[in-house]
């Protein structure tokens, strides 16, 4: 129902009100408000699964992919559902969360383009249920070298019994999700992640831990996307280069292309193909071979590595201090 400058979609059997249906997101594009939301309803069933009931963070574009866009993360009061959490720094928040497509077009309502959840459930918001590996190309890389990294790391997971869920990122990588049992905190989930990616370090010269970009080169895989309060855009997400963050089978590896798939080819590539995250909760897995790898790292003297900047200090973490400027100041 059109009226004026708003509309009412039908979402999850409510209303959602819509404002501006019209305003146009992607200039380069002509997509509009209006489109964004019925991608989110056409693939409702597999947006939903990689969001639902996960704090979010809404990353919000009001002007569109070529102004700035802000994060916020307390939930504002047009919102539904909230839950309350604890932020790395202690403080308390409400922040949003999703039961259906209802609460996804809520988000969309406030200029949010692609979903960003945190790797834990509200039912228990100290142990996450999703291991998540991030393979980031750095500059003169691209996301042919990606494929080489994350064929890496779908042999490893297969060595230590899990599952791995892969996806474009919607830019220049790949995603991998891992569902767990919520057996454990966040400190051994990152620190899981990290043992992980210095093994993928050892097995291609194409991966890279090394946090401080000055030192980067290939595919950095970013093991603090497993920290408390961090997101990544979820499967089925619109990026701000239009592209969708599109889940693939390990079979598709080879000859997937990102840049084929964007919110106007979505459809065909979901008629094809449906959603590919069905089956991702049937059966969790144990972190425990993976923990074994990080003790093995201890002993070998691997410690920690750097946290992002606004976390508290962590035991044996390194100093958070440039390479470069902790040579000047020497």
């Amino acid at each position: 129902m059109m009226a004026g400058t708003e509309t009412t979609l039908e979402a999850a059997g409510r209303p959602v009100r819509l404002s501006s249906p019209d305003k146009v997101l992607f200039p380069d594009r002509g997509w509009t408000k209006l489109d964004l939301a019925h991608h989110y309803l056409s693939c409702a069933e597999g947006a939903v699964r990689g969001v639902f009931q996960r704090p979010t963070s809404l990353k919000r574009w009001p002007g569109g992919v070529t102004e700035d866009f802000f994060f916020t993360k307390r939930a504002p009061g047009t919102i539904s559902h909230s839950h309350p959490v604890k932020f790395p720094s202690a403080r308390p928040g409400l922040m949003p969360y999703v039961e259906d497509v209802a609460d996804i077009i809520e988000q969309v309502q406030l200029g949010v383009i692609d979903l960003n959840p945190w790797n834990a459930r509200i039912e228990d918001l100290d142990r996450p249920d999703e291991l998540r590996l991030d393979f980031d190309p750095t500059d003169g890389f691209d996301f042919d070298h990606c494929r080489e990294v994350a064929g890496a790391a779908r042999d490893l997971l297969t060595e230590k019994g899990l599952e791995g869920w892969p996806k474009t990122s919607g830019s220049r990588g790949i995603h991998i999700y891992v569902r767990l049992r919520p057996d454990w905190d966040f400190y051994e989930v990152r620190r899981a992640g990290l043992a992980l990616a210095r093994e993928l370090e050892r097995r291609t010269e194409l991966a890279t831990t090394a946090w401080w970009k000055e030192e980067r080169s290939g595919v950095f895989i970013d093991y603090n996307q497993n920290a408390r309060d961090k997101t990544i855009a979820s499967a089925y997400s619109v990026r701000q280069t239009g592209l969708v963050s599109t889940p693939f089978h390990w079979d598709e590896l080879d000859t997937i292309d990102p840049a084929e798939i964007d919110l106007a080819s979505f459809p065909d590539r979901w008629a094809e193909v449906g959603d590919l995250t069905a089956g991702i909760d049937d059966d969790p897995g144990d972190l425990g071979p993976v923990l074994e790898m990080v003790a093995t790292d201890e002993e070998a003297g691997l410690g920690d590595a750097p946290w992002p900047p606004h976390y508290p200090k962590m035991p044996g973490e390194p100093p958070r201090v440039q390479p470069s400027k902790r040579k000047m100041e020497s």
